[in-house]
């Protein structure tokens, strides 16, 4: 079931009311895990059967790991959970991947065998709901966790519909324990979450899906296109590929927040970061923090050497590149971070001045180039996250390179943006996208307008905005109908 469709607009308010109208915790949890099920077998009802599983294999597997002290025991049973997880997540995304790998190097070899592939369908958001579950046993066998001796708030946990599907990936030990608890309505949240919603609407319906018109044509014909027009599209797609997946994680800490419960933040305006590492502290907040706990500090995170540190950021990022997708251009993209970022920190470790201590005039005169540059670089990066494969994308950044060298490129690039009305009216709206994230940077939703004191008493400006965006939005959604959500493919 799709955030921007008119079924889940009659989905929402008929769960909400129900929700509310149960005043014990456990039916509300009972009526979540129903609705999640509900709003996960809208793609395929063959979905729910494997989270179903996926989820009790982790629940009894943490059952079995509370109920012993035998150290060894509970390594067996955490690698049992690590096996499943990830086996299942290997044979219904990668083993096809890995399958056709080994046959092209046997190929090069001059070895040959017969083609085995599964013809399996990936279900949506497994990547997603898979960190989540093995948060729970890895929690539990770190004693961070109590293993759960009820299965229900467990269930609720795993398949809370609102960020199932794209995140936020929730760790057990922040989201677990809000459902074994009383909820009570909040006036205060539930504005917050409308605002999160319709702001989440309004960049995926009217920023992301306009981006794609623009972004399709050159990306998977880039032999039929010139320089400028790859560079237009490049541009947009970052925009693109932002205020889809952020749109996505808007609604859903929005929708949760209507149910009383509260989830991590997932992005933090990140095209205003000054650095590469920064812009991962900004971008898919949930899963840098997964990756953290779960992977870069169980490798010896910053207790280790110079050159291990290095090596396990690159680790990290090139594990990060492959969960994205079964295609060497997401591990490709993955490592252009993981060495960015590493390069990085190479340079502050030369730097033996600390970070912060230029005078106020020189920061600020040094943060805008710097958001730039991060911004440019990220930019290139993401050519080779949307590109068809890694030869597509070096030819689009070739392409693009020698264009903006030539005589005349800029003449060429107002020509471009001149002659296509959808360009010029995506420049705008993106232009329009960065002075408000801009304004609001400082605020958790950029629909959090304060008040005006005119003479003539307080003016509430932002009702105006609401109205304006709600009206547009349905425009938009009654037009063209909602295209699909990038990060449902991962």
């Amino acid at each position: 079931m799709n955030f921007a469709s008119v079924t889940f607009l009659i989905f929402l308010p008929t769960v909400f009311a129900l929700y509310w109208l149960l005043k014990d915790y456990r039916r509300q949890n009972m009526l979540l895990v129903l609705a999640s099920y509900l709003f996960y077998g809208w793609w395929d009802i063959r979905f729910c059967a494997l989270m179903f599983a996926s989820s009790m294999i982790d629940f009894y597997i943490g059952r079995a790991m509370g109920n012993t002290d035998d150290q060894r025991r509970r390594k067996l049973l955490l690698f049992c959970s690590l096996f499943a997880n990830i086996g299942l997540l290997c044979i219904f995304k990668y083993f096809n991947f890995f399958v056709g790998n080994l046959q092209m190097a046997a190929a090069s070899l001059g070895w040959e065998f017969s083609d085995f592939t599964l013809k399996v369908i990936l279900p949506v958001g497994i990547s997603f709901y898979t960190f989540q579950t093995l948060s729970y046993t890895i929690d539990v066998y770190r004693r961070k966790l109590d293993a759960r001796k009820s299965p229900l708030e467990y269930l609720a946990f795993v398949s809370f519909f609102p960020q199932l599907v794209a995140g936020p990936i929730e760790r057990a030990c922040h989201l677990l324990p809000q459902f074994e608890t009383k909820r009570a309505f909040s006036f205060a949240n539930g504005s917050q979450g409308c605002r999160l919603i319709l702001w989440g609407l309004a960049k995926k319906l009217l920023v992301a899906d306009q981006m794609e018109l623009i972004v399709t044509s050159p990306f998977n014909f880039p032999n039929h296109h010139h320089g400028p027009e790859l560079l237009v599209a490049s541009f947009c797609f970052t925009f693109q590929i932002y205020c889809d997946f952020s749109a996505y994680s808007d609604i859903a800490i929005g929708t949760a927040l209507l149910f009383g419960i509260h989830l991590s933040r997932n992005f933090n305006y990140p095209f205003f970061a000054r650095s590469l590492s920064e812009f991962w502290r900004r971008w898919h907040i949930s899963l840098m923090v997964w990756f953290r706990e779960y992977v870069y500090i169980p490798l010896g995170g910053n207790r280790v050497s110079r050159l291990r540190k290095f090596s396990n950021v690159i680790v990290v990022f090139f594990i990060s590149g492959l969960w994205h997708g079964a295609a060497w251009k997401y591990i490709y993209w993955g490592l252009l971070h993981g060495f960015g970022v590493s390069a990085e920190m190479i340079g502050k470790s030369k730097s033996k001045e600390p970070e912060n201590t230029a005078p106020g005039i020189v920061a600020r005169l040094t943060t805008p180039f710097q958001v730039i540059c991060t911004f440019s670089v990220v930019c290139v990066f993401f050519i080779f996250f949307r590109a068809i494969s890694i030869s597509d994308g070096l030819l689009i950044l070739e392409t693009i390179l020698l264009s903006v060298f030539s005589p005349g490129f800029l003449s060429a690039l107002i020509e471009t943006v001149q002659s296509n009305h959808r360009i010029s009216q995506a420049l705008i709206i993106i232009g329009c996208l960065v002075l408000i994230e801009f304004v609001q940077r400082h605020r958790e939703c950029p629909l959090e307008i304060p008040l005006l004191n005119l003479r003539a008493g307080w003016f509430r400006p932002q009702w105006l905005a609401y109205t304006a965006l709600i009206w547009i939005t349905l425009e938009r959604l009654a037009q063209a109908g909602p295209e699909e959500f990038i990060y449902f493919a991962f």
